[in-house]
């Protein structure tokens, strides 16, 4: 059954996807999306076993061998995002159940546990695939999923933050559709290592240039690499917290390494980076990226705007690591790209504390707060010293990861943009904990109930861990030097 875990991460979650509606019970529909990442984490757990030496797992869906048929490729490069998606998925069935019981109607959870796991089945699939047109089958399961999560959001903003992401989504999906019709039509293949072989000796073609940039458009778009990030700070903020919290984490994290293994091991490095000058046009969109995103930051009076407006700047700084082309960077990118995931997870979730509590999380209804509720206020204030990149955090280790990298390459304006979108950091992180511990409690603030535990244990497992990667970072810097070593090495493709 081992050579089978590459189709079974993805199916067990397609499977249960039904199940949560066919038992139309709350519980029982909790417990399929808990037993549907529990298998993917366990799946992604032994597959990283079996590549952790440099080899390379393949499983061909029905027997049919590639180019023709669909192949599953497990490696260095994408064992990182499978380990990552799961675990996050896992930390979300746990905090998710109180906190979906508060914010959605009974009559629709099981339904959006249906979606949960129609989520992670497209972003495992998308993480997973070796073809090319697989990989945007996946990217629309993921896709759809996600505009009806965030339309079963509490206000009335959330069918609009959900219509805006369809319309933006829908346009990235349609670039990358026609990138990969192109790049079909010149190639005659779609599977991933094929097209790497055949594409050096179609470089001069038009229609697969043109194929490619039409690829990278559609991909930046659901990336939300600026200024295509429009649709991020409503979607993210006006989602039902779990789902925010598992958006957070994996959604752009998955399209950020669908943009790299296309750029590397299917186009190659020599047309991405040379011949299209994307690593310019990466480089120049980081830095403004980092800058925009944490400047608006600082002005949010939402605790979840300002958190996903941080976002906006913190795929910067991942966009940034990979447009250097360069081992050091795309491990840079890697390793951002897992601490960043695991510090604004526990940040969203932190926040889906507050609204169960409070009910709002606008941060004039935060005074005082620090003091009455002190665990939750304490994980913003410690995962916020990751988004700062103060030293012990994993904020700390990615940011020194990607300055060295960028100091190695000369690139001394895109250091100046990371060093500022830091200290803007330093003022969007310090409001939260300013007015959490040093303002006077307002007469309407009060913290009714308790923090169900279930809740509080899920964020500060994602607390702990960013705190212990950036104390110890052997695990996520391993495995970003084995991504970024199986990403632009020989095995790559």
């Amino acid at each position: 059954m081992t050579a089978e875990l590459p189709a079974l991460q993805v199916v067990i979650p397609l499977l249960c996807a039904p199940l949560c509606l066919l038992f139309r019970s709350r519980t029982a529909a909790w417990l399929m999306f808990l037993l549907a990442a529990l298998a993917s984490l366990g799946c992604a757990v032994l597959m990283a076993g079996q590549v952790a030496g440099g080899d390379m797992l393949r499983y061909e869906m029905g027997g049919w061998e590639p180019p023709v048929g669909i192949e599953y490729v497990i490696a260095g490069f994408n064992v990182p995002l499978l380990l990552l998606v799961s675990t996050i998925a896992v930390v979300v069935a746990v905090y998710g159940r109180r906190s979906l019981e508060s914010e959605i109607s009974s009559s629709r959870i099981p339904l959006l546990y249906a979606c949960l796991c129609l989520n992670l089945t497209g972003l495992l699939g998308i993480v997973s695939t070796g073809d090319v047109f697989n990989a945007f089958v996946f990217l629309e399961i993921a896709s759809l999923s996600s505009y009806a999560l965030i339309a079963m959001g509490k206000g009335r903003r959330a069918l609009l933050a959900a219509f805006q992401y369809l319309v933006i989504g829908t346009v990235g999906a349609v670039f990358i559709l026609i990138g990969v019709g192109l790049t079909y039509a010149v190639t005659g293949s779609l599977n991933m290592a094929d097209l790497a072989a055949r594409l050096p000796d179609a470089y001069g073609n038009r229609a697969l240039t043109a194929g490619a940039v039409f690829v990278f458009v559609g991909f930046a778009v659901k990336m939300a690499v600026f200024p295509l990030h429009g649709w991020l700070p409503d979607a993210y903020a006006e989602a039902p917290s779990a789902v925010s919290t598992f958006l957070a984490a994996t959604g752009t994290k998955v399209a950020i390494y669908a943009f790299m293994r296309f750029a590397f091991t299917v186009f190659g490095a020599a047309l991405v980076f040379e011949r299209l000058p994307l690593d310019r046009i990466g480089l120049s969109l980081a830095s403004l990226a980092m800058l925009v995103g944490a400047a608006a930051a600082c002005f949010q009076t939402d605790l979840k705007y300002l958190l996903a407006w941080s976002s906006v700047a913190h795929v910067g700084y991942i966009v940034a690591g990979y447009s250097l082309a360069t081992v050091d960077g795309v491990q840079a990118s890697y390793l951002h790209l897992i601490n960043h995931a695991v510090i604004k997870g526990s940040l969203f979730a932190a926040a889906g504390i507050l609204m169960l509590r409070l009910g709002s999380v606008r941060l004039e209804a935060l005074s005082g707060l620090g003091r009455t509720m002190p665990w939750t206020f304490g994980a913003i204030a410690v995962a916020g010293l990751g988004l700062v990149g103060v030293p012990l955090t994993a904020g700390f280790v990615s940011k020194w990861a990607l300055a060295t990298a960028l100091i190695d390459e000369g690139q001394g304006l895109v250091l100046a943009a990371m060093l500022v979108s830091s200290l803007l950091a330093v003022v969007y992180t310090g409001r939260i904990i300013e007015i959490g511990w040093f303002r006077e409690p307002s007469g309407s603030t009060a913290a009714a109930g308790t923090t169900p535990v279930s809740m509080g244990v899920a964020t500060w497992a994602l607390v702990l861990a960013s705190l212990y990667f950036g104390v110890d970072p052997r695990l996520p810097a391993s495995l970003a030097d084995a991504a970024a070593s199986a990403l632009l090495g020989p095995g790559g493709g």
